[in-house]
Parts: C-alpha cells; sequence; structure tokens
C-alpha cells in the first residue's frame, strides 16, 4: 500500500564535532521517503530547482520511490546550513534560503489518487491542508509541524490537526502547542486538537504514543495507555540531522505494510521508528538510509527489542 508524502526536498550544508559536509541531499520529504521505502511503496510531492542533477535523483530511483510529483522549477533548491557544534541535540540555524520553495503550490498527480497513506511533512500548515483536502479518500493521515508554525501560524495549523489521524512532533513543540510544560497534560491537551494519535519524539530517549479519546478501536489503543519506545544508546553520532523524518518515515512506513493498525502493529512501527532514526544519525545526510538493507534493519530491530524485554 503506497505512502504519498508532501514536504521538502532540499540541500543542506551542516557541520558536526564529526566533520562538516556541503550540500548533501536533504528535506524533510527525502528523508522519510527513503526510510518508508524499504517497508511500502513511497510518492513524493515537492519542488526542487536547477541544482537537483541526475545525481540526487538516482538516489530516490534506487529505492523505488516515486517522484513523478516533484515539481522542477527555475532556480535554486531550498538550502540550509546548520551547525551542531554547540549541541548535538539542538541545530544551530546559520542560514535558509527559501529559494523555489518559497513559492510551492503541492500538485497531487492523478496517479497519486489510490494512495492510502498521506504523511504531512513539516511544511506551511496551509499547504499541508490543502494537500490533506486534495486527498480525501487516503484512510491514514499522519503529520509533523515545527515552532514556526505553531508560534506564527497557529490558526491554519489547528485546521490541519483536525484532519490527522497520528501527529508526530517533538518534545519542545508538543509543550509549546498546549501551553503547558507538564509532557502528560500537554498530550492531553493537543489530542483535543483534533488527531486520533500523538507520537511525541524525545530525540536519544526514544519516543512516546499517547491516545485520544476517538483513537482507532483497537483494543490497547486508548487514552488510559500511552507507550514509550526506546532509543538505541550510539557511541557516536555523526549527523543528527533528519533523525526525526527518518523515524516518521520508518513508523508510517512499517502502519502501511501492514493488512491493518492494531495496538500490536502500531507498538512495533514506534520501534521501527527508533530503528530508522539510529541509521540516520550514523552518517552525514541521507548516506546510511541510501545503503541498508532489509537484514540490517531486522537485526537493529531485534536489538529494540532486547532493550525492552523483560523475561
Amino acid at each position: 500500500m503506497a505512502i504519498t508524502v508532501v514536504g521538502s526536498v532540499a540541500f543542506d550544508t551542516v557541520e558536526t564535532p564529526s566533520g562538516r559536509i556541503d550540500r548533501c541531499l536533504a528535506g524533510a520529504a527525502t528523508y522519510f521517503s527513503l526510510a518508508a521505502s524499504y517497508f511500502t511503496d513511497v510518492r513524493v510531492v515537492a519542488v526542487v530547482g536547477e541544482d537537483f542533477t541526475n545525481k540526487e535523483q538516482a538516489v530516490f530511483d534506487a529505492r523505488g520511490i516515486d517522484t513523478r510529483g516533484v515539481e522542477r522549477a527555475p532556480g535554486k533548491s531550498f538550502f540550509w546550513v546548520g551547525s551542531y557544534l554547540d549541541n548535538l541535540n539542538e541545530a544551530k540555524t546559520m542560514q535558509t534560503d527559501l529559494n523555489v520553495f518559497a513559492s510551492f503550490e503541492p500538485k497531487v498527480p492523478e496517479a497519486y489518487q489510490d494512495s492510502e497513506f498521506l504523511f504531512l511533512a513539516n511544511i506551511d500548515p496551509v499547504l499541508q491542508k490543502r494537500v490533506r483536502d486534495a486527498m480525501p479518500k487516503v484512510k491514514l493521515v499522519g503529520g509533523d509541524t515545527m515552532n514556526y508554525w505553531i508560534n506564527d501560524h497557529r490558526e491554519n495549523l489547528l485546521k490541519v490537526l483536525q484532519g490527522l489521524d497520528i501527529l508526530l512532533i517533538n518534545d519542545t513543540e508538543t509543550k509549546l502547542l498546549a501551553g503547558h510544560r507538564n509532557p502528560v497534560k500537554a498530550a492531553q491537551d493537543v489530542l483535543g486538537l483534533g488527531p486520533k494519535a500523538l507520537v511525541v519524539k524525545h530525540g536519544e530517549y526514544g519516543a512516546t504514543a499517547f491516545f485520544g479519546t476517538r483513537s482507532f478501536n483497537q483494543g490497547g489503543l486508548d487514552a488510559h495507555h500511552p507507550f514509550r519506545a526506546p532509543a538505541l544508546p550510539l557511541a557516536e553520532v555523526v549527523d543528527p540531522t533528519g533523525a526525526g523524518d527518518s523515524f516518521a518515515g520508518g513508523f508510517f512506513g512499517y502502519i502501511a505494510s501492514q493488512p491493518e493498525l492494531t495496538p500490536a502493529v502500531f507498538k512495533k512501527a514506534m520501534f521501527y521508528g527508533g530503528v530508522m532514526g539510529s541509521f540516520t544519525v550514523e552518517h552525514f545526510g541521507t548516506e546510511r538510509l541510501q545503503h541498508l538493507t532489509r537484514e540490517e534493519i531486522e537485526e537493529r530491530f531485534a536489538i529494540f527489542r532486547e532493550l525492552t524485554h523483560l523475561d
């Protein structure tokens, strides 16, 4: 079953204590689609400039990702420069050039209309809602957002949240969106804004899922039983960029690969999200995601299970 993802396909320059990489392939839709492609078919809606060449296209082609929804526009692609020299858990933005992304008007190809899953990656909520409205037949919708949209575009964001089944954001974004510092109360308030489930990403500490009163009506997914998945302790993090998007790709990709969404599937998806995020941070950019095998993914999934196995 196919996932359509709308988001950014971009170039990043990143500096971390492990070194520096210039103009590597990046963007939320890129990380998401590469991670999800190990589980199911993925289709991308995005925009790129004239600097997006056959070399970058080959990365998507190698994973069988459908890019018919990626518009080629005159100009340069979205470009971001970030530094993690001060704190590996928080990027310091040095430069952001929206370029062709500034006038992005997402167009969903007719061939994508039979997608059963939709993921609205971190972009302007006006664009997220436009794509959601253009795909009314999808059976499960996930989404992401960030501080900027929460602070400055809240009204539009709230319209998007009402149409989401699963929202994936981090601790800070959850508290900001809810206006609470207590994580449980914040999660409850966010669920009250519309999503059936909230997955809160804790970076190196894993992720927690909370479920609303109008959840999926599958025994075990309810408001009284949050579920926590671990993160893998790593000796070295080379580049944390894209880890959250890779988590979302692994999480949503696994769900899309299963016949139905059960409590067991949801919980396993949390683990697979952590698996894909842990691979991403081992190299700069998308390098590690490009060259994985399913065997490596399953081996690491087994390690994640051992982290929480009691018997």
